[in-house]
């Protein structure tokens, strides 16, 4: 039997062909209308999704496909597939842990320098011809917080070593297999960070977990990244520590309806902004897709998935 697979991203499409080499049949749906055509016309055919966290797959659409065995997500988050859903159908997901992890981890790195040393800007009087000079904080001895210490938070940390900075985290449990320092709340965590990297999943758990409280913490001298999911930050609060500066910056991959970003947020000069780019790259993406490929083969065989993920 022919596995046909609903391909609902947009940004692999130059590795589809190691799914297709793998045999397996790909129905093109990375728009809003293609999708539901697609599920609507041809959802008998379908076996397989291909999709990511904020694209997602809901519960009313796998009612339409009959014949769907496996959800298979492209990288680590999974917040808008509907788990519980899926489980209730036997349908198996999957997601892309770790493959991206160094990718998004270089990600987070390059913000994080370009807010505090505040390139942008820089780069700005230049060309303007104002021949600014910027006096920046550097980043030796300085205490990075990193909110999540799963694949990419540890990527990160290991980076944070070659800038001789000293390494703070929280996560739902302590790690013991780590010296970095473990903070019991994230509010703790800002509280200790002089730069924050958020790099925890999205979802309810993690809702707001940086609010008004935790920003105030981070102080008028702190920094904040976030490569993870918009909804683990209070926008409204971010928004409003950063145009009363009562943090210094923020640098921000991920936003809470993609592709629409506040406007407020792109009036400030103490903000820089990237379009949820950090996980791509070609080897993240090539990877990525092989994940998926691997995942497919070995459900379809009848051998346990590589990656699986529940409720």
């Amino acid at each position: 039997m022919t596995t046909t697979v609903l391909v609902l991203v947009e940004s692999v499409n130059e590795y589809l062909p190691i799914l297709e080499n793998s045999g397996l049949r790909l129905i093109l749906a990375p728009t809003p209308a293609m999708r539901a055509e697609a599920i609507a016309t041809r959802g008998t055919e379908i076996t397989a999704v291909l999709t990511r966290g904020p694209l997602g797959f809901e519960a009313h659409e796998m009612d339409a496909l009959p014949d769907l065995k496996i959800i298979c997500v492209i990288g680590a988050g999974y917040e808008r597939v509907d788990l519980p859903a899926a489980e209730a159908r036997g349908i198996v997901v999957t997601n892309g842990a770790g493959v991206n992890a160094p990718t998004v981890a270089d990600h987070a790195m390059s913000l994080l320098l370009s807010i505090v040393r505040d390139i942008p800007q820089g780069d700005a009087s230049v060309r303007r011809s104002e021949w600014r000079k910027l006096t920046r904080p550097s980043f030796e001895g300085k205490r990075l917080g990193i909110l999540g210490l799963g694949a990419v938070g540890m990527a990160i940390a290991r980076r944070a070593a070659g800038f001789d900075m000293l390494v703070n985290y929280h996560s739902r449990t302590p790690r013991t297999d780590v010296d970095y320092t473990y903070c019991a709340t994230p509010l703790e965590l800002a509280s200790a960070s002089d730069f924050l990297i958020v790099a925890t999943p999205g979802g309810a758990a993690t809702q707001h977990l940086i609010d008004r409280t935790a920003l105030d913490a981070l102080g008028s001298d702190g920094f904040i990244v976030n490569i993870a999911r918009a909804s683990v930050i209070d926008t409204e609060a971010l928004i409003q520590a950063l145009q009363q500066q009562r943090i210094a910056g923020a640098a921000l991959d991920v936003f809470d309806d993609e592709p629409q970003v506040p406007d407020a947020l792109k009036s400030l000069n103490n903000v820089i902004l990237s379009p949820h780019v950090a996980g791509l790259s070609p080897e993240a993406s090539r990877g990525t897709v092989q994940l998926v490929a691997d995942n497919l083969l070995a459900f379809f065989a009848g051998k346990p998935v590589l990656t699986p993920v529940h409720s």
